[in-house]
């Protein structure tokens, strides 16, 4: 009979404290690739090579878009953003605030 009082005493407590530690710790964030999409079939009114910035990974980018036998992306850059992609633009590169001599 005292564990059971113990246990519908204590159960909410542990429930609460690991809820309130899981909301206040998780933080959302995403990674950004930025590549060079190289297109194997001619495509009218389409540049051959374009510079891409994208959520998705190198794998999912060439899957998405047709696969290997119609593009090749070559990864330039990669950078983590805070939050969440709902519907916003991505965040800057890291490399955009570095002066022009340093990346060359």
């Amino acid at each position: 009979k005292t564990a059971f009082f113990f246990s519908l005493t204590l159960l909410p407590l542990l429930v609460t404290v690991t809820a309130t530690v899981t909301v206040t710790g998780a933080r959302a964030e995403y990674r950004v690739y930025q590549y060079i999409v190289v297109n194997k079939v001619p495509i009218q009114d389409q540049p051959k090579t374009s510079l891409v910035v994208s959520s998705l990974d190198p794998v999912s980018y060439i899957s998405y878009h047709g696969g290997n036998s119609l593009i090749n992306v070559d990864l330039l850059r990669t950078w983590i953003c805070p939050g969440h992609t709902g519907k916003k633009r991505f965040c800057q590169s890291p490399y955009a605030r570095l002066p022009k001599e340093i990346l060359q």
